[in-house]
């Protein structure tokens, strides 16, 4: 469990940075730009996580191409990522259809196809900004060491565990006339509030670990991360396409089917998850290395 014990003692310094540094960086951003508290103290987590990525990652032998999930040929890695995007988006494209269809969330007024394919580009590049960074950590370099320590099995557990725990941060808001010194603090504090409340998170929390899950046995089959980029890509790609042209109907009868978290992840997200993984991952062991 030393692989376990490093990443995590890595996150509680990239949260223990969070408190310290978030202030003084924050004064010192505002003397050029605006920028907003939290946003300060996410990009303080990611340099954090980023330095202590290389550091952890060589300390435990997983620092190269292969164990960082890239160890295949520039061209194939390539094919299957863009492989990855197609069928993320074929995966999550019925899901967000059937919240449509349910009335769990309306279209706002005026959408036209120009707003739609605007948002779908915006969101593609955030989603590839966003897998490239998250599967290189996760199904990259936690997985490898790992899974060579104590098994696949486990890797796949806890990069899913992980990976769901880490949506429920940098979400608390601190308005920028209310900073002062100890802000960097009540943002930990914010950002950990929601884990008090566990009952209230639950839905999200099981449909994010499930979507790691998946992401973690494409990762075991192909033995790189160039399909988890592509397919976390695609999913992303939706997502964030529903959310900006749809809104959720608080009224709508079945509404407890999506989480108060986004209003996009649920117990419809977590239940289309089980259904729509069998023939992907049927797909990917066929395909398997």
């Amino acid at each position: 469990m030393r692989a376990l014990m490093y990443f995590a003692a890595l996150f509680a310094v990239a949260l223990g940075l969070v408190a310290v540094a978030t202030w003084p960086a924050w004064e010192l951003v505002n003397l050029f730009a605006a920028v907003p508290f939290h946003r300060v103290g996410n990009r303080i987590a990611m340099l954090g996580l980023a330095i202590g990525l290389y550091v952890v990652a060589r300390r435990l032998g997983v620092a190269n191409r292969s164990a960082m999930g890239y160890g295949v040929r520039r061209s194939q890695f390539v094919v299957d990522l863009l492989k990855g995007v197609v069928l993320g988006v074929l995966f999550m494209l019925p899901l967000a259809l059937l919240m449509l269809a349910l009335g769990l969330r309306d279209l706002n007024a005026g959408v036209t196809l120009g707003m739609l394919g605007k948002a779908l580009l915006v969101a593609l590049g955030s989603g590839l900004t966003v897998a490239f960074i998250e599967e290189t950590f996760l199904r990259g370099a936690m997985y490898s060491a790992v899974s060579r320590e104590s098994g696949v099995f486990i890797a796949i557990v806890s990069t899913s565990l992980l990976y769901a725990a880490t949506h429920f941060f940098a979400r608390y808001r601190i308005a920028p006339e209310d900073v002062t010194m100890l802000s960097g603090l009540d943002l930990l504090r914010g950002s950990l509030g929601e884990f008090a409340q566990p009952r209230a998170i639950l839905d999200a929390y099981l449909s994010l670990a499930a979507v790691g899950a998946l992401l973690a046995i494409v990762r075991s089959y192909r033995g790189n991360i160039a399909a988890g980029i592509g397919l976390h890509a695609g999913w992303v790609t939706v997502m964030l396409a529903v959310l900006r042209l749809t809104r959720v109907d608080p009224a709508a009868s079945q509404s407890w089917l999506l989480s108060q978290h986004d209003g996009f992840v649920g117990y419809l997200t977590l239940g289309w998850t089980a259904v729509a993984a069998i023939p992907l991952l049927a797909y990917y062991r066929r395909q398997r290395r």
